[in-house]
């Protein structure tokens, strides 16, 4: 199964962007989409469009999202919490606009796939590939836009 992860477009995103999210099995987003009109154009590529809510956000998309593919339990969050969810192993969140994959010392790993439209700290806009089968660590790959 491959997703597309994406975070904070901030009511806009790169041209372009939709086409090559259109072989996703699903997109998720980690929140600060802030217009809901901003996805509809994802919305129509197909795969299922999961959304949690971001600090930016006013509309009723939940605060978080754990989600189980492939055997593997993933939780959605947009403001990355100190620690994680007892059970999850694989913590996916937005708001600092920096791409993150670490693996803390109790085994949790954090992943950001950094941010659409306005980056931070030096990273250039980016978007985010998981890869996820079954008896397998899920990949991770960073899409620079």
């Amino acid at each position: 199964m491959r997703i597309a992860v994406i975070s904070d477009t901030h009511d806009r995103y790169p041209t372009g962007l939709p086409e090559r999210l259109r072989e996703a099995d699903e997109i998720w987003h980690l929140g600060d989409v802030c217009a809901p009109e901003t996805l509809v154009e994802f919305e129509q590529l197909g795969p299922p469009l999961r959304v949690v809510l971001g600090n930016c956000d006013a509309y009723a998309w939940p605060h978080t999202l754990d989600l189980v593919r492939e055997g593997h339990r993933f939780h959605l969050v947009h403001i990355p919490p100190r620690q994680a969810p007892r059970g999850v192993k694989t913590v996916l969140h937005g708001h600092t606009h920096v791409p993150r994959d670490e693996t803390d010392p109790l085994g949790v790993r954090w992943l950001n796939p950094g941010c659409i439209t306005r980056p931070n700290r030096g990273a250039p806009p980016s978007f985010a590939w998981l890869t996820v089968a079954r008896d397998q660590e899920p990949r991770w790959q960073l899409a620079p836009l």
